[in-house]
């Protein structure tokens, strides 16, 4: 099952998964983490994955505030596969973080009203990918 399946419990009607933000979350964060070698890998450090999810929550909150045009937003989180597939060229990121992160940017709708909800529920599950990232990788 993919990711976006995961997270939405149906998406047309913007219902989430009761356990997106907790199962999941730690599925994925455990899977990213052993692929990337473990608590003394190489790839996937904190500190890589951590410059995504920045990137991400300022859009939602630029979003939120509606302090740009949907537009430019959508351009800039899109702009974000690009730097991920890059990563993953000079071998930092491993392939499931850039089918994780390429599933969750192409599930924000392009639509100025949707879009944003989309965005904030994309960044709301980061957010505590991260902290379940943190307890697989806690010396990054």
């Amino acid at each position: 099952m993919a990711l976006v399946e995961k997270i939405w419990k149906d998406k047309a009607k913007e219902q989430i998964n009761p356990w997106a933000f907790s199962e999941v979350a730690q599925e994925w964060a455990q899977r990213i983490s052993q692929e990337g070698g473990g608590k003394e890998g190489h790839k996937n450090k904190n500190s890589q994955i951590r410059k995504y999810y920045d990137v991400i929550f300022n859009l939602n909150q630029r979003s939120k505030q509606g302090g740009g045009n949907w537009n430019f937003i959508l351009a800039q989180l899109h702009r974000q596969l690009a730097l991920v597939h890059y990563a993953r060229g000079r071998d930092l990121v491993t392939d499931s973080f850039v089918k994780m992160m390429e599933e969750l940017i192409k599930a924000v709708s392009e639509d100025a009203k949707r879009g944003p909800r989309d965005l904030e529920t994309v960044a709301q599950f980061l957010e505590a990918f991260m902290a379940y990232y943190r307890e697989c990788r806690p010396k990054d």
